[in-house]
């Protein structure tokens, strides 16, 4: 075997390496950026939820599909999420198991974290059967956390990531 094809083919193989890696990763500028853009949406109240994990009460972790989500603006609150856990009454409609509503009317507070770059964002919905309250904790590289409560139900957390909520949503 010629010893310059060898050498050319492992270079090319090399050079498609490296245009993939750099092209895969975010530079410092776009991630400062970003994180701006979140601290932004944040205390302007427009941010969306993905919850990747659940984390039900005496039950291990569950992965979660990626369409469950919280979307959050200044006028309405939009959940969809799964409950796994026990519920102390349990809903005449199938329909209304997990945790689903749209709230017009809600009380919320935000406020910043202990360490730089994290927000505390409490929501309590006041226009839905039972009141849910909402606990997140949100952090600018896209981390974040979910606690709801309710008074029918055990206590659920989820984990995922927060984004800036677009026009269209």
């Amino acid at each position: 075997m010629n010893y310059k094809q060898t050498f050319i083919g492992l270079f090319i193989i090399f050079i498609s390496f490296l245009f993939m890696a750099c092209s895969t990763t975010k530079s410092s500028a776009e991630k400062v950026v970003e994180s701006q853009q979140l601290a932004e949406s944040i205390k302007d109240f427009k941010f969306k939820f993905n919850a990747s994990y659940a984390n039900p009460q005496n039950y291990k972790s569950i992965y979660l599909s990626p369409y469950y989500d919280v979307k959050v603006s200044p006028d309405t609150v939009e959940a969809y999420l799964p409950f796994y856990g026990r519920a102390y009454t349990a809903p005449l409609d199938s329909r209304d198991s997990g945790i689903k509503f749209v709230s017009t009317k809600f009380d919320y507070e935000i406020q910043k974290g202990r360490k730089k770059g994290n927000w505390l964002v409490e929501i309590h919905t006041e226009d839905t059967k039972r009141s849910y309250s909402l606990y997140f904790n949100l952090w600018e590289n896209g981390k974040a956390s979910l606690t709801v409560n309710h008074p029918d139900k055990q206590s659920i957390s989820f984990q995922g990531t927060v984004i800036a909520a677009t026009k269209e949503e």
